[in-house]
């Protein structure tokens, strides 16, 4: 399982890269600055949680335990439901449909799902059991 979180980290640092610069010189053109700052906040928040992500990998290794691996997990559904909503809502108001403002209910699962993953790492490294 750490592999696989290291490797999953590493990719969605280089989509928070990509999706950083994007925002910044393609994004900029198109849309309001609130919808900019909206964009901003879910690739800060995914860079965020794609550090936690390599670092629950990596403390996989010292402490292998039911609780990093769902730590993982959750920061892996936190930057999809977190992040991803606000880029769907950015995307949205280049798109002016209104009908689609309900995606932003989402994003607030997503932060339930960051916290609940930073309180398993805790609850992880306090529990050296290997569970296998």
């Amino acid at each position: 399982m750490q592999k696989g979180f290291i490797k999953l980290g590493a990719l969605l640092g280089a989509l928070s890269v990509i999706l950083g610069a994007f925002g910044a010189h393609a994004l900029k053109a198109l849309i309001s600055e609130k919808s900019l700052a909206i964009f901003e906040t879910g690739v800060r928040y995914q860079y965020y949680h794609v550090a936690a992500l390599l670092i629950t990998g990596i403390l996989y290794k010292e402490f292998p335990n039911n609780f990093l691996q769902w730590a993982g997990r959750l920061f892996c559904l936190g930057i999809l439901f977190f992040s991803g909503s606000l880029y769907l809502l950015a995307c949205i108001n280049i798109a002016e449909h209104t009908g689609l403002k309900w995606i932003g209910a989402i994003t607030p699962l997503g932060g339930i799902c960051f916290i609940a993953g930073w309180l398993l790492v805790a609850t992880g490294v306090s529990k050296k059991i290997n569970l296998y």
